[in-house]
């Protein structure tokens, strides 16, 4: 198995899940593709120290980018949204 580190990219902080956290205490990560719902369940408690009420998964598909005249593509990434349990946070800026 993997180490948390790896099975948890980043926290995804956008206007959306931002109204998520504050409405109905879901937290949005970028996870590693190939981790499933259990990986990321244990590796959100053991890295947050919070309980884990669900775990919902989508895989998204990277977006064809142009600079100039030179065309790319975005990676094909995977979004993690983590209901916690009541009474249960996570702060990621803590200073703001």
């Amino acid at each position: 198995m993997k180490e948390p580190h790896q099975i948890i990219k980043r926290p995804l902080v956008t206007e959306k899940s931002t109204r998520q956290k504050e409405a109905g205490n879901q937290i949005a990560f970028v996870v590693d593709p190939r981790a499933n719902k259990i990986q990321i369940r244990q590796a959100v408690e053991k890295l947050f120290k919070v309980k884990v009420k669900a775990v919902h998964t989508m895989n998204l598909v990277g977006k064809r980018k142009r600079v100039g005249r030179f065309f790319g593509w975005q990676s094909d990434w995977k979004k993690a949204v983590v209901t916690l349990q009541e009474g249960e946070r996570i702060e990621f800026f803590e200073g703001a």
